[in-house]
């Protein structure tokens, strides 16, 4: 059957196939094991292979794959189960096809074509391989995937196929599922279960990858570890789809970003996501503003005017322009605004003049309005609405300097491509516009040409008055941003003329203030200035604004923010570019990490931080027309000039030495700018080095390494991106972890609870497009409070991780535990005060094997120390009343239920009780005998000193209102007799209570008390009696029973390892979302 054109690695599968018949477009593959020649031990590997695996993931005998003379790329477009079926495929491309092709001039035409017509024969037949799936079937995988994984219900299925997982030598033949946050896989073969479950935010690499023995698979790295997918009928459009999955996470979890749909049904999150990524790629291509989308695309010719050819390729439409691109992106596009569109006519006859030609029409003129130039809008005086080097380096007509004979050429050059492809939004932009580019652009050309090839020209066309608005709102505010950029701004090339003055530097201001107030999420960061700097110089306010925003926001995304994680991404792009083609370096530094630090300032600035400004400009002419593909070629362009002097260096420095000396020796000998306006180098009278022009060095570039597409760069990025962010999240653990006191955890078991913690804070995202965590983020929070816990989300984790027997107080264990950490009462809990609580609850009862156990008294004694030296928290212990002691004494019993010494532990909880209940009768009657005086024989407890540290009140304060019946009741008779405690005095308990705050000095931690119940002792009612938290604790630790039972030994590991797998598990109770929730959704770009 025909099938839908994907993409072949033929690196390594040639030793899988062999060729039974080929010409020079087509072969026709049969793969071994299959006909003739099968009983070799190539064919019986491949065969045995083939057998095992499920029917729907078994790979087709047969196949044919399309080639072209000058390519190395391999496109399969069709198989079979037997030779007669695939022989029939053959006879029609030789007869309908082959001769066709021949009149084609370039082979992405050829290409270009072939996968037209099978797409088309593929639509005739109704046998697309991306049909939907039956939906009972799919209902039985949902289900199959629920019962498998044991994930919440609402964890969606987004799709599933048959394949071979890995591990080792040995195939696991199984299925993998594809949800919305998680990857899975699950196999049963002869009594062998492989079952793998894991968060997309999770996985560092996703790559295509070929071996010997596998032909094609899947690679995902998922915290360190490889794991390899292969026999996937539908390869390609599973690792689409993989991709889409973990982009969707990144830009959830790590961006904070939320979209506008709900992903509830498979078919409709899918469409969701591929709307989504078409849009983006839309827009990146052809630098329109954020709100277009794309609407239609048709495959069309473009009649080009001058050149007499028709450029293949196709039209795309969204609301408010009509676009073309050729087939390679780089021949031929153009970007037509429908607001100047003035007469829209169709012709039945194709005429030799610039049409746009389209299979739907036969043929579409479109007129542009006279009128293309852009109109003024009201601005404040104060606005400066001319470029900054028109106003300190007016442009001399009269002017006979053979530099300025030069730069005249240059202009004239220009006019005669505008006279030739037009000027403005409509321009044709052509490989001689390309050419004209790598030359140098014109000073008085500059600003125009960088505002149309960027697409600000289309922002500022499209918010007409945004910018004096903006000012308005802005001008005045105080912000860290504004303290920052007034800290940056003489920082600004200081040594141009137009930033020695007030003019430049207000310009400055307004322009780097009014991009921090209307995007908050990045503000200011620096090298900002020095790339405003430029724009100033060669663009009007105005424009300067928005080329800040379309570099910020589309050019060079991620790059201005607190992880710069754009820029490392683009680092690890250079760093494989570097591998690719300049194998002789790699070679010689096998850790090419030194190249990325060096770099980094490259692509903040476009090389503007290094170069001369006579020469940065050319760079950054190149960077509006081609992207970071022109910062990409140049840096291999600087790395190759350099090769000799860097293979001579024996470490970093000498490197650093050898560029800094070359970026010294770069000159712009065309340049115009006045000696006084150029940058002066260290090296600018020394001879003996010799001068490197920037136009030949971006020539030499541009002719090396112009092949590099794109396309190309982008698929690099994706798979570069999880990497540097999941190696930016482990050196953000390190970070936190390092921080925090190693007394009662070991740096493995810091790990695996800083993970746990990470997720329980993702959990809160996967199933909410508008949770709390990312309506509320703050990124310029440091990194320990880059994650926080709400009190639910503490409370899920907290219970998972408690030795104790899960009984019915254990809510308000959670919850009061969870007050006691919130010390800033923000209602969120970071890591550090979430392992401070664990580590107070180890104190007591966690005892690893192989560590001494923990001296309870000396504990308390040291934390009474520790708090004490914290004065500004120092208050006095609250006392519990009877309400409270009896909630505390129904929680113990809640703790101690099904413990082997349940009996024992009851009676010791009764006679605690029994005796402080004695002591405070006692207490009582002394106070009545004498209340004006204490007798002097009666001894006294010593009184407390005025800065006694505050403790919080027992969390089990708060259980009454749950019910007197929620615990069994105790075994033991209140009645009976306590024993003797020669060191607890009777009057111990008849001083005053005093008002206290909370532990954390906010607010009552006594929120669930009822309100006739007393919260703090000083709501303590005359004839009531209350304890103070010395004397319960000094009566417990006089129970061995109850002091073995804290002390008693528990492995954290594998209560650790018990949270990990349970995790997930306690969501099954929440409510799903309900599917009519579908009806209001709808798809965001």
């Amino acid at each position: 059957m025909w099938l839908k054109p994907e993409e072949v690695l033929l690196k390594n599968a040639l030793k899988l196939w062999v060729t039974e018949k080929s010409n020079d477009y087509f072969v026709l593959q049969r793969r071994r094991g299959y006909g003739e020649d099968s009983g070799g031990l190539t064919g019986l590997l491949v065969g045995t292979l083939d057998t095992v695996l499920d029917s729907t993931a078994k790979v087709a005998p047969f196949r044919i794959i399309h080639q072209t003379p000058d390519s190395q790329v391999y496109w399969n477009i069709a198989c079979g189960a037997s030779l007669e079926e695939i022989s029939q495929h053959w006879d029609w491309l030789q007869q309908n096809i082959t001769r066709t092709l021949s009149v084609f001039d370039s082979g992405e035409d050829i290409t270009s074509f072939v996968q037209g017509k099978i797409r088309g024969l593929i639509a005739e037949e109704g046998t697309s391989a991306s049909d939907e799936e039956d939906p009972e079937r799919f209902r039985e995988a949902v289900l199959r995937f629920e019962r498998l994984f044991g994930l919440p219900q609402r964890e969606k299925l987004v799709t599933y196929f048959s394949c071979s997982y890995w591990r080792g030598r040995v195939p696991n033949q199984g299925w993998i599922y594809l949800s919305t946050n998680f990857l899975c896989f699950y196999s049963y073969m002869l009594g062998n279960e492989v079952k793998l479950v894991y968060p997309w935010d999770e996985v560092s690499r996703l790559e295509r990858t070929s071996s010997v023995l596998l032909a094609e698979s899947i690679r995902v790295c998922v915290r360190g570890e490889d794991h390899f997918f292969s026999m996937l009928l539908r390869l390609q459009q599973t690792y689409v789809i993989m991709q889409q999955l973990a982009d969707y996470a990144i830009v959830r979890f790590f961006d904070k970003e939320t979209f506008n749909f709900i992903p509830l049904l498979p078919f409709f999150f899918l469409l969701a996501l591929e709307i989504h990524a078409r849009n983006q790629s839309f827009r990146a291509f052809f630098r329109l503003p954020q709100e277009e989308n794309l609407c239609e695309v048709y495959e069309s010719f473009l009649w080009v005017p001058l050149c007499h050819v028709n450029t293949l390729g196709k039209i795309c439409v969204s609301e408010n322009y009509l676009c073309f691109a050729s087939q390679d992106g780089s021949q031929c596009h153009l970007i037509i605004p429908l607001w100047e569109v003035r007469i829209l006519q169709i012709f039945l006859q194709t005429a030799k003049k610039s049409v746009i030609e389209t299979r739907r029409l036969d043929c579409m003129c479109v007129f542009l309005s006279e009128d293309e130039e852009g109109v003024m809008v009201g601005q404040s005086q104060a606005v400066s609405t001319e470029a900054l080097m028109n106003v300190f380096h007016p442009h001399d007509a009269e002017n006979l300097d053979p530099k300025m004979l030069k730069e005249r050429m240059k202009e004239q050059s220009w006019q005669i491509h505008f006279a030739e492809y037009g000027r403005g939004t409509g321009m044709f932009c052509t490989k001689k516009t390309r050419d004209l580019i790598v030359r140098g652009v014109p000073e008085t050309l500059r600003g125009e040409l960088w505002m149309l090839f960027s697409g600000a020209v289309h922002d500022m066309a499209s918010h007409p008055g945004y910018y004096g608005r903006l000012l308005e709102e802005c001008m005045g505010s105080s912000s860290l941003a504004c303290d920052e950029i007034e800290r940056d701004l003489h920082r600004s090339l200081p040594e141009h003329p137009a930033f020695q003055s007030d003019t430049g530097i207000s310009a400055l201001r307004r322009v780097l203030t009014a991009y921090a107030h209307r995007n908050p999420k990045i503000g200011y960061c620096q090298a900002m200035n020095i790339l405003t700097s430029v724009l100033l110089l060669y663009a009007k306010e105005e424009e300067a604004f928005w080329l800040l925003v379309a570099v910020c926001e589309r050019m060079l995304p991620d790059y201005f923010n607190r992880r710069i994680i754009g820029a490392l991404v683009d680092q690890a792009v250079f760093e494989e570019l570097i591998r690719e083609h300049l194998t002789q370096l790699t070679e010689h530094m096998t850790d090419l990490s030194f190249f990325s630090s060096v770099s980094l300032s490259w692509f903040l600035t476009l090389f503007i931080s290094v170069l001369p400004i006579e020469s940065a400009v050319n760079v950054v002419d190149c960077f509006f027309y081609d992207g970071i593909k022109a910062i990409l070629q140049l840096g291999l362009a600087v790395l190759d000039y350099n090769m000799d002097n860097l293979l001579c260096c024996h470490d970093d420095a000498e490197a650093v030495t050898v560029l800094n000396r070359f970026f010294d020796s770069v000159t712009n000998k065309d340049s115009p700018l006045p000696v006084t306006v150029q940058h002066a180098s260290a090296t600018a009278n020394d001879k003996s080095i010799q001068k490197v022009d920037i136009g030949n060095l971006i020539k030499e570039a541009y002719e090396k390494y112009g092949d590099i597409r794109t396309e190309e760069v982008e698929n690099m990025r994706k798979r570069n991106k999880l990497y540097v962010i999941q190696t930016l999240e482990d050196t953000t653990k390190q970070n936190v972890v390092s921080t925090k006191a190693v007394l009662y955890f070991n740096a493995a078991q810091l790990d695996e609870l800083y993970m746990l913690f990470k997720r329980q804070h993702f959990v809160s995202c996967y199933w909410s497009v508008c949770s709390p965590a990312l309506q509320n983020h703050d990124p310029s929070l440091p990194y320990l409070d880059q994650y926080q816990l709400d009190q639910s989300q503490f409370s899920s984790l907290f219970n998972l991780l408690q030795p104790w027997t899960t009984h019915t107080h254990a809510r308000s264990l959670a919850r009061s535990a969870f007050r006691l950490l919130d010390e800033n009462g923000d209602g969120l809990v970071n890591f550090k005060e979430f392992i401070c609580g664990l580590a107070i609850e180890k104190s007591v009862v966690f005892c690893p094997s192989g560590r001494a156990k923990v001296d309870l008294q000396e504990y308390l004694k040291q934390w009474q120390e520790d708090l004490q030296r914290r004065e500004e928290n120092i208050k006095d212990l609250p006392r519990i009343n009877q309400v409270q002691f009896i909630g505390l004494t129904k929680t113990l019993y809640g703790v101690f239920h099904g413990d082997e010494e349940e009996e024992s532990l009851y009676r010791a909880v009764a006679r605690v009780t029994s005796l402080l209940l004695r002591m405070e009768e006692v207490g009582r009657k002394l106070q009545e005998s004498s209340p004006q005086k204490m007798p002097q024989n009666t001894p006294t407890s010593t009184a407390q000193p005025e800065t006694s540290p505050t403790l919080p009140t027992s969390p089990e304060t708060e259980t009454l209102t749950e019910g007197e019946g929620d615990q069994p009741d105790s075994p033991v008779s209140q009645q009976e007799t306590a024993p003797s405690h020669s060191d607890i005095t009777p009057t111990s308990t008849s001083r005053p209570s005093t008002p206290t705050s909370s532990p954390t000095g906010t607010s009552s931690p006594m929120l669930d008390t009822p309100t006739d119940t007393p919260s703090s002792p000083s709501a303590v009612r005359d004839g009531d009696w209350s304890f103070s938290f010395e004397q319960i604790l000094a009566s417990l630790l006089n129970e061995p029973s109850v002091v073995r039972f804290f002390e008693r030994a528990i492995d954290t590991d594998s209560l650790i390892a018990h949270a990990r797998k349970n995790q997930l598990k306690c969501f099954h109770l929440t409510k799903p979302i309900s599917s009519l929730n579908i009806y209001h959704s709808h798809f965001g770009d």
